[in-house]
């Protein structure tokens, strides 16, 4: 398995003969860019799309991806609409609730629902996205998803299981310790930790907690040190000491940059 980390929530996993690709977003207005995060040159040969929910950092190309690879998309029955007939997605550039963008090639879960997809069986994870807090300076700005339904829109973490191995992706969530307790011994867990700053996840120390309860045996932790409005480093965390206190636990913790990977 070779797993590629495209900064956020965003990966490809290369897994026999499977090409996944997890939350094909977009940087989230770097420099007023939305650009893709995996790059253009992987969509061909995706073989399936994860979305853990529908911001724009892990949503914006989702359907452009699916274009391209003509792969089915995974994601919660919140993201799809029936109308006259027809299935419609939330509009990954649309702006709010606007299931506008019609969707025939798709899968969906509920938590704790499984489906069973090209030989993998899948899990739905709960999860809960938290509020999104930018902060610059004297400049600080909140989103609260009481009031703006559109962010964490749909958010579901997954568990795969193939061929012997299981990875576990949370997406953007804060703690469910009771929840996740359901969660056994994953040979990854791809789990955030830059909520220190922004809010909308666990920090690194809710991380380390969660990381308690399901026992993985290699993390990979995600969405922090991000590229966000006129930063490259938005949340950042302590990395040495994450990897100390992650291995303190008896797992392995493997850090990986935009365009590094991993093979287990």
């Amino acid at each position: 398995m070779k797993i590629t980390f495209y900064l956020y929530n965003a990966f490809i996993i290369e897994w026999n003969d499977k090409k996944i690709a997890f939350d094909p977003g977009a940087l989230f207005a770097y420099w007023f860019s939305f650009a893709p995060l995996i790059p253009k040159e992987e969509w061909n040969d995706v073989s399936h799309i994860f979305v853990t929910h529908g911001d724009p950092d892990h949503y914006w190309h989702a359907d452009r991806v699916m274009k391209a690879s003509g792969a089915p998309v995974i994601f919660s029955k919140s993201m799809v609409k029936q109308k006259n007939d027809k299935t419609f997605m939330l509009g990954p550039r649309s702006k709010g609730l606007a299931f506008d963008s019609p969707v025939t090639n798709f899968h969906t879960l509920s938590v704790d629902e499984i489906i069973e997809l090209d030989g993998m069986k899948i899990r739905g994870i709960k999860t809960s996205h938290g509020p999104l807090t930018v902060k610059f300076g004297p400049f600080k700005k909140t989103e609260e998803p009481e009031k703006n339904e559109r962010l964490g829109w749909g958010s579901l973490g997954f568990e795969i299981n193939f061929q012997g191995k299981t990875i576990v992706n949370l997406g953007d969530t804060l703690l469910e310790a009771e929840e996740w307790e359901k969660i056994k011994n994953p040979d990854v867990l791809m789990i955030p930790v830059g909520g220190g700053q922004a809010d909308n996840t666990m920090d690194e120390f809710e991380a380390l907690e969660a990381i308690k309860i399901i026992q993985p045996k290699l993390v990979i932790p995600m969405h922090y040190d991000m590229p966000i409005l006129f930063t490259k480093h938005y949340a950042s965390v302590d990395e040495v000491m994450l990897t100390r206190e992650i291995e303190k636990l008896g797992a392995k913790c493997k850090i990986l940059k935009k365009g590094e990977y991993t093979i287990i």
